[in-house]
């Protein structure tokens, strides 16, 4: 993109009134997204009121209408819930109501909204807007107020975020909310798995979505349920045979126990629902297993926001302030949303209308209709879901003749071994021998490499590490003995999972290719590394759950520092020369500042930090956190800086450090690492598929050209295979780090919600796309 950068200097909000109200069911993450609004509000110098209780302390005024400082979100990024309150209100559906809730908004100047909630939330909000100016006329007529009120109030702006654990917004790829209710379920998941390990049990998993299967849908991925009841795709005819049959199998299998998970939506394709206690009942009756039942409720609103919807709630905070400062009478209300990696504006009615059709869809059995409507990320979620879950039988399965082998190369990464069930499972599906390689190239050059069946992988998504095991050896020095291996072990194409030294590997081998023919075979990478500094993908598997660790962590620090006043904490996070963790750590802890390599800095920069701080100790917020990225800079290090806080901010503050270390490199994979690592694995492997079938020939695969050593990569909306190749233009070889890296542009984000005073590119938002609906063909390709 050659376009200027343009940026929000020139929109300033001085004169304006901007109010911000959290309506409808609570979500974890919509504290981090009040407190976004109000800060961007105050950065472009606009008033900005908090409206409690929802609708119902517009219509009743008063106190529920206050005029809010920076101070007043301080420490509530990290809380679930929302701190201002929400409640239905009957009063905001009757025109009398909106009157006075026009009233109590004209009063204060406020003529914009920023309306955090779901569809019946924001559907209202939109209604409000179109009667705004003939509600300003009856309340001139009643003498409320006078006729220069009316002209100076004329238009109502309104910007939704939608914030709903259920997901089940169109338009928009995640809700605030969805990530840490899936958090929150598979927490829960993790936990009866072991219980029902001990006893060979069977458990019915309920959870939320009344309309909407998508976390019963992504929870079921994640934890490689057996069976999961969804309102879009409900059950054939005769489920209840094929159901009992599947599970009797996988205990023939000798698998220990069995997980269904339910949405409490769930129907079957007469529209009858299916309840957790009939499914329960059916196991029972049919296999005589041992079942329990355990719902889950509102666990899953509760609980602390992760660490993916404080920064998704942040961004959309600030693009809504945004959004509305460009607001004009002619712009229609929107929502502002996430589609990929991008942050989008919508028409709000485009959206309510497209998920209404979801409903009427389901109403009338058109399922196939129900499912599309959701969008490509729900629809592929399915498409894996449904490729995962069941082994045909081996009479169904096609023969290939190709051998494929799997290995896992560099640092651990959280999400690795999720990554390589599902490569291993679309594999045999697609009619492959699978083989595993131990311990990275260097195990390959060993010979440790044998062969993987379906079963051998189950239970696999929420382990952490590599099972496979993994080396950061390049295979440079062991050419010969992998060549020998290949030829040996007649090896038909690679699947590398791993980080930076799995990229320098596949340009190794693809090298070699002149030497070794054993090398002109597919081969493709899958990022996983926690640094996320793998070129050709904006994320990579593991580094959204060393995210939370880091965040989670800040949290538990930053709660030790509320005891002892005036302390600042200087954190140092892994990521080699990459900043990201340390930058999307400070993002999502609300840090003062984040020091990384790819900004570089200096002693002044330094000072100008430790006077910040001074200030800050000034007010009500008496602490502080400062992130380091552990190679920003060879001689300002951890203890540098911690020495030079501690002499500047003598009398004033004291300092602490922590070190993090491996703990960012273990753990249970997130949700999103767990869902990221199936599907791009399964899109991986299918790609295989397709090379092995392009470059067999004459009874032998051989493939030499440039496009068959690809890497796969997340790039801002769709899932894009890159010859690791042409990526050699893009990376920084030296630092191990791409040349240019998308998450550079919230850097100034994290300034702006701490307070400096900085330039943000907007160039990339504020143009109002409208709601795609994409043909099926189209959720093959790109979306994740």
């Amino acid at each position: 993109m050659d376009h200027q950068p343009k940026f929000f200097e020139n929109l300033s909000g001085s004169g304006k009134a901007i109010g911000v109200l959290t309506s409808g069911g609570d979500a974890q993450g919509m504290n981090a997204a009040v407190r976004a609004v109000v800060r961007m509000g105050i950065y472009v110098k606009a008033k900005v009121y908090f409206i409690y209780e929802g609708y119902q302390g517009m219509v009743d005024g008063g106190d529920n209408i206050v005029e809010v400082s920076w101070e007043s979100v301080s420490s509530i990024l990290q809380i679930g819930g929302t701190v201002i309150g929400s409640a239905r209100c009957k009063a905001f559906r009757t025109r009398a109501g909106r009157l006075q809730a026009a009233y109590n908004l004209v009063r204060r100047g406020i003529t914009n909204l920023c309306v955090i909630g779901g569809d019946g939330s924001l559907t209202g909000a939109n209604l409000f807007r179109e009667e705004w100016s003939g509600l300003l006329e009856e309340l001139a007529q009643k003498g409320k107020i006078d006729e220069e009120a009316v002209k100076k109030y004329a238009y109502l702006n309104i910007v939704g975020m939608v914030g709903s654990i259920d997901n089940d917004f169109c338009g928009t790829d995640m809700t605030i909310g969805t990530d840490s209710a899936l958090h929150r379920i598979i927490e829960v998941v993790d936990a009866i798995m072991t219980t029902a390990q001990s006893h060979q049990r069977t458990f019915v998993l309920e959870v939320m979505g009344r309309h909407c299967g998508y976390l019963a849908l992504v929870s079921a991925l994640a934890c490689g349920a057996d069976w999961v009841f969804i309102p879009e795709y409900p059950p054939e005819e005769g489920w209840e045979d094929t159901m009992c049959v599947k599970l009797s199998e996988n205990r023939a299998r000798k698998k220990r126990l069995n997980i269904i998970i339910v949405a409490e939506g769930a129907i079957d394709c007469h529209n009858k629902p299916i309840t957790s206690e009939k499914v329960k009942d059916l196991v029972v009756q049919r296999l005589g297993f041992d079942t329990r039942v355990t719902i889950l409720g509102h666990v899953q609103r509760g609980g602390t926001p992760s660490a993916f919807d404080r920064i998704l709630a942040s961004r959309m905070g600030v693009e809504a302030v945004l959004a509305l400062l460009e607001g004009t009478p002619d712009t229609p209300a929107c929502v502002v949303s996430l589609s990929g990696n991008q942050s989008v504006r919508l028409p709000l009615m485009e959206c309510v209308q497209m998920t209404q059709a979801v409903q009427k869809a389901m109403d009338e059995g058109r399922f196939d209709d129900a499912v599309r409507l959701r969008g490509r990320s729900f629809e592929n979620n399915l498409n894996t879901y449904k490729l995962l879950s069941q082994k045909k039988p081996d009479a169904e399965l096609p023969k290939s003749n190709f051998n494929v082998a799997v290995l896992n190369v560099g640092a651990p990464a959280a999400g690795m071994n999720a990554a390589v069930r599902s490569a291993v499972r679309v594999g045999i599906t697609e009619g492959h021998k699978m083989f595993a390689v131990i311990d990275g190239f260097e195990g390959f050059a060993k010979g440790k490499i044998k062969e993987i069946n379906w079963g051998d992988v189950g239970g696999w998504t929420g382990q952490g590490g590599s099972i496979l095991g993994t080396k950061r050896t390049l295979p440079g020095k062991f050419l010969e003995k992998i060549a020998e291996q290949m030829r040996t072990n007649n090896i038909n194409a690679l699947m590398v999972i791993g980080g930076f030294e799995a990229y320098l590997g596949l340009l190794e081998l693809s090298a070699a290719r002149e030497k070794y023919d054993e090398f002109c075979v597919p081969m493709v990478m899958v990022p996983a590394t926690v640094s996320n500094n793998v070129p050709g993908s904006d994320f990579s598997i593991g580094a959204d759950t060393a995210l939370n660790t880091i965040t989670d962590t800040c949290d538990r620090i930053k709660q030790s520092a509320s005891g002892t006043k005036r302390r600042v904490f200087i954190i140092e996070t892994m990521g080699g020369y990459c900043g990201y963790l340390a930058n999307m750590g400070a993002l999502a802890a609300g840090a003062d500042a984040a020091y990384i390599f790819e900004e570089q800095f200096d002693i002044r920069e330094l000072q100008a930090n430790v006077e910040h701080l001074t200030e800050k100790m000034k007010t009500s917020i008496q602490r502080g956190l400062v992130l380091r990225n552990e190679n920003c800079n060879e001689n300002y290090t951890t203890d540098f800086i911690y020495q030079l806080y501690s002499e500047e901010g003598k009398g004033v503050f004291d300092c602490r450090k922590n070190v993090l270390g491996h703990m960012q490199q273990g753990g249970a994979p997130s949700p999103f690492d767990r869902n990221f690592g199936t599907k791009i694995s399964a899109k991986a492997m299918q790609w295989i598929s397709k090379k092995l079938t392009e470059t067999y020939r004459k009874g032998k695969v051989f493939a030499n050209t440039e496009d068959s050593v690809c890497l796969l990569g997340m790039r801002r909306r769709n899932l894009v295979f890159q010859p690791v190749t042409e990526l050699k233009k893009e990376t920084d070889f030296v630092h191990r780090i791409p040349m240019e890296q998308w998450w550079l542009k919230l850097r100034p984000l994290m300034k702006i919600l701490a307070k400096y005073k900085t330039s943000y590119d907007v160039s990339d938002s504020g143009q109002l796309e409208h709601v795609a609906m994409h043909s099926p063909k189209e959720a093959e390709t790109g979306a994740i």
